[in-house]
């Protein structure tokens, strides 16, 4: 059970834990080796309600049945749930908080690139706010309304100010960073058969 990413909630319904950056949220094309098959192993059913890049670190819950599956994955759906990240930028951010509303699709031909797209783009928004500036960088807490793929990514990168370490979006700063700096922090929502409301704090790594 090494392997088995840290677990932060454990119930009959849901597991939550803390995803490391590198580690894929579900198998991909090629590579199998993920947080969803690693728990599978060793709890048994499990079910994908929501997904983390494979850069990003942080909070990520998976079912445990159907039911609790729907429950949890109604509340994202409806955006009912609430979750905050943490990022480091490029550069000094103007100002202290902000949103951005710009819509996002497939970059077919660079895939897994995504881009902003007027034409054929989903809806998108993210709320943003200042934690921390210096000459070389900005923290900052991000509040994704939405869940598109890449979205905080290409948000910040859209106004000037790309993520630390992003080997797609800022890749000559991935060269000098081991990891993107950008973590899943807070996630709460309602438990799918209590329905008390849980909130998880994961202080980031960086």
């Amino acid at each position: 059970m090494s392997n088995v990413p840290d677990i932060l909630h454990i119930d009959d319904q849901i597991i939550v834990i803390n995803k490391p950056a590198g580690l894929l949220s579900v198998p991909g094309l090629y590579n199998k080796d993920c947080a969803f098959s690693r728990l599978q192993a060793v709890y048994g059913e499990l079910h994908i309600i929501h997904r983390l890049d494979m850069d990003t670190s942080g909070i990520l819950v998976y079912a445990r049945n159907k039911a609790a599956l729907t429950a949890v994955q109604q509340q994202f759906e409806k955006q009912t749930t609430r979750k905050v990240y943490e990022a480091l930028l490029i550069g000094k951010l103007k100002g202290n908080w902000g949103c951005v509303n710009l819509p996002i699709c497939v970059d077919w031909p660079n895939r897994p690139l995504q881009k902003i797209c007027h034409v054929d783009g989903r809806y998108a928004l993210t709320r943003w706010q200042r934690l921390e500036k210096t000459e070389q960088f900005t923290r900052v807490e991000l509040y994704p309304q939405t869940g598109r793929s890449h979205q905080l990514r290409l948000h910040m990168l859209s106004i000037g100010h790309p993520i630390i370490g992003d080997p797609f979006y800022a890749p000559e700063s991935a060269k000098e960073n081991p990891r993107l700096m950008l973590h899943a922090r807070e996630l709460d929502f309602n438990h799918p058969t209590s329905g008390q409301r849980l909130a998880f704090v994961l202080p980031a790594p960086f």
